[in-house]
């Protein structure tokens, strides 16, 4: 079975957000920023087809999944939901250092 994946605009905010974030800590990294987003669309192609194998956000709901995306020391995390048996959402993308979601 093959998954469509969708970004919710919260979620796109992020990724833009996260991007721009190694853009001014780095001094205009522009190739590290660009392996950064790579990583994470990388990672993503996994919920195409295996979004059961992540592990779960919150014990009272399957459907509410993080993925961990490697990225140098730390990396990032994705909170997605499993809309139905063709649809995964992403909801947000923080990395791994922050806190909590935005």
């Amino acid at each position: 079975m093959t998954y469509r994946v969708r970004f919710t605009p919260e979620a796109q905010r992020d990724l833009e957000r996260l991007y721009d974030f190694i853009l001014q800590r780095d001094d205009g990294a522009f190739t590290l920023a660009e392996r950064a987003l790579d990583a994470i669309r990388n990672a993503i192609f996994l919920l195409e087809t295996s979004p059961f194998s992540c592990r779960k956000a919150t014990p009272a709901n399957a459907f509410l999944r993080e993925l961990i995306i490697a990225f140098g020391s730390a990396g990032y995390v994705a909170l997605f939901e499993i809309e139905d048996a063709r649809t995964v959402t992403i909801l947000a993308l923080r990395h791994q250092r922050e806190d909590d979601y935005h």
